[in-house]
């Protein structure tokens, strides 16, 4: 652990929060002068505080401890860009448009890379007036089906919910093109554009 760049880190989160090094030290239960300390990498905090301290400057612990946040990539606000998550406990989908570390249920949730859908894994969609009408004939057994479909547009992301058991039609409004994902709760995420 290098103590300037852990301390120039403090520094910069603590600012960003508006926090002096005294409301920094009080909420740590520390003195300002050992906040000072961090700061000017003249000593690094206690293992006991570095939990809290994280979480008092918003930060990630592993961030924390290296000194340095990681790079951000601009995604230009575009949807078709998103990051999906899947709970594997509950289920639960997360979306997110920047980077992001996300937990559900305790867990950590890795990002779903899509892949191109082809054969078996394709959807139907036709363009019913004004909307896309999909199908599939894909399994929608309780450990086997498609939970979720979305379409995103360069500002947009339109999501529907799907449960076992049911037939998988769904209708998303046409407007102009863009990128279909659907998550199979046995082989990921695919994508088509339409």
């Amino acid at each position: 652990m290098d103590c300037g760049k852990v301390g120039a880190l403090i520094a910069r989160l603590r600012k960003e929060r508006a926090l002096t090094q005294r409301e920094l030290a009080d909420r740590l239960g520390v003195t300002a002068k050992a906040v000072s300390k961090w700061e000017t990498g003249m000593g690094c905090p206690d293992v006991s505080l570095l939990g809290v301290l994280a979480e008092e400057l918003g930060a990630d612990l592993a961030a924390l401890l290296s000194g340095q946040l990681p790079p951000v990539e601009e995604s230009g606000g575009n949807m078709k860009k998103a990051t999906y998550c899947v709970c594997p406990n509950c289920g639960g989908i997360t979306l997110t448009t920047g980077e992001a570390e996300l937990s559900c249920c305790g867990r950590r949730l890795a990002p779903l890379t899509p892949q191109k859908a082809e054969g078996e894994h394709s959807l139907r969609v036709e363009k019913v007036e004004d909307e896309w009408y999909l199908t599939a004939d894909h399994p929608m057994a309780k450990d086997h089906h498609i939970a979720f479909a979305a379409l995103a547009a360069g500002d947009r992301v339109q999501l529907v919910r799907q449960y076992p058991e049911w037939d998988f039609q769904v209708r998303f409004p046409a407007r102009g093109h863009g990128r279909l994902l659907w998550y199979c709760t046995r082989h990921g995420l695919f994508y088509q554009n339409i």
